[in-house]
């Protein structure tokens, strides 16, 4: 039986608009001291896109930027960040290295070529890639932006941290040493701090059935909010002056709202047939067990068949917990589209629960959210310190999109300007537009006038 699968079409299209019209006013640092600017967060700080850590990248973190804006308000010195001396990049999939995406032609198992996320070097061995990776940089420090792919609040705080992430590894000052030991080696004069999206992330882009999420409550490197307070108290140890970020939904970026939740498009009534006879013995089963599930099928887009492990059946009867996903539930970007295409996944087959985010799942996520904004929010106001709200602009992002310089803003993969193409980390225009987003806060918070960054000069993401 031959069933058409409609996966969602890119439109690659430029949104590259005109030069902006920037307010001109003199630069002043108002009642802050930028003299020395300290960065601190995960992989959005780093400057980690497209899946890896490359150099480019990084020269355009949203830091690397506000840095270079600070400036023309008494920023003094380099502002020296570990470079990842690659522009193919390292970063992780799983247990493996992997290089940079970029969009290039890639063929599907129906022998279609379409435009879409590629390896920068699918060749590129585990050994090189861990050479990369493992070579250490710390005596060329210290450095300003010690942000670290995959950390989380806690993970700052914990000595010998490098052991276990060797993107912190690299660049450590010692071995020994927490993140946290790093500000000491700069002693800054003002900070950034944007932390909290992995403590929720690992667990929602696993589906919810890998990373757990941190709790709120909890000691120093445990709990969240008693982690981000430490966190903030290391900086403050020099810095008169500093602003944070709290975290944005992060089910409303690329990675879990790109790929629908009804790709199983059904153009002959045979096909419906089929599959309604395929599925009569589990709908007469659920019947029986008094359950309201039914996988039924009509011409058209149909929902995917998922599996769920909560679904409750009688023992011996295991096989059956599956159902079709609802319209409120996500599919993730990761899913392997040709198993969907050619493998029977969501009609045939239920997709594994790795590769979506159910209802629960969801409210779980939302519900860390917002417990870490509560947080971030309360450290923001007891420090005195500027507050970047994240949320709100993602929400505007993704509900008809911000506009900035002339240049539109949305949540839509690779065309919404934002995100690059792994649907997570930014472009380099992206980390421009927050890169203003904090300098809004900063101006705002400290009566300073640091100028703004024209976001048109940065790009997007690049097509062949």
């Amino acid at each position: 039986m031959k069933i058409k699968i409609s996966i969602i079409a890119l439109a690659l299209t430029g949104m590259w608009a005109c030069q902006p019209e920037l307010n001109e006013f003199v630069p002043t640092k108002g009642n802050a001291d930028f003299t020395t600017y300290m960065s601190a967060g995960n992989s959005l700080t780093a400057g980690y896109s497209d899946g890896a850590l490359y150099k480019s990248g990084q020269q355009n973190s949203y830091a690397a930027i506000i840095a270079m804006q600070m400036e023309a308000v008494g920023r003094t010195g380099d502002f020296k960040v570990p470079f990842m001396e690659t522009e193919d990049g390292v970063g992780l999939r799983g247990a493996n290295l992997v290089t940079k995406m970029e969009m290039g032609y890639s063929v599907d198992c129906k022998g279609v070529a379409s435009l879409s996320p590629v390896f920068a070097n699918p060749n590129a061995s585990q050994q090189e890639l861990a050479v990369l990776i493992g070579t250490p940089i710390g005596e060329a420090g210290p450095y300003h932006n010690v942000a670290v792919p995959g950390a989380k609040v806690g993970h700052l705080l914990a000595p010998g941290y490098g052991t276990l992430n060797p993107f912190y590894g690299r660049f450590a000052s010692a071995a020994g040493n927490a993140v946290v030991n790093e500000f000491a080696n700069i002693n800054p004069t003002f900070f950034s701090l944007w932390i909290g999206n992995n403590d929720v992330l690992g667990y929602a882009t696993s589906g919810g059935i890998g990373d757990i999420i941190t709790p709120i409550e909890g000691t120093p490197g445990i709990g969240f909010a008693a982690s981000y307070e430490a966190v903030v108290q290391y900086f403050e140890a020099s810095a008169t002056g500093g602003i944070v970020a709290n975290i944005p939904d992060i089910t409303s970026i690329p990675f879990f709202t790109t790929v629908p939740y009804n790709p199983i498009v059904l153009t002959e009534q045979a096909q419906v047939d089929a599959l309604n006879a395929g599925y009569a013995a589990y709908n007469g089963a659920m019947e029986l067990f008094q359950s309201p599930l039914r996988i039924t099928w009509a011409l058209g887009q149909n929902p995917m068949v998922i599996a769920d492990a909560s679904i409750q059946v009688p023992p011996g009867y295991e096989a059956l917990k599956m159902r079709q996903i609802t319209a409120e539930e996500l599919v993730l970007l990761s899913i392997p589209q040709d198993s969907i295409k050619c493998g029977g996944w969501g009609s045939l087959k239920p997709v594994p629960d790795q590769f979506i985010l159910t209802s629960q799942e969801k409210t779980n996520v939302a519900n860390a959210v917002a417990s870490y904004n509560e947080v971030i929010a309360g450290v923001a106001e007891a420090h005195d310190l500027a507050l970047v709200d994240a949320n709100k602009y993602m929400k505007l992002a993704s509900n008809g999109g911000l506009k900035m310089d002339g240049v539109m803003f949305t949540n839509a993969f690779v065309t919404g300007n934002l995100f690059s193409t792994d649907g997570v980390h930014l472009t380099p225009q992206g980390n421009a537009v927050v890169a203003n987003f904090f300098i809004d806060a900063i101006n705002e918070k400290y009566n300073s006038k640091i100028p703004k960054v024209p976001v048109s000069e940065y790009n997007a993401v690049l097509l062949p």
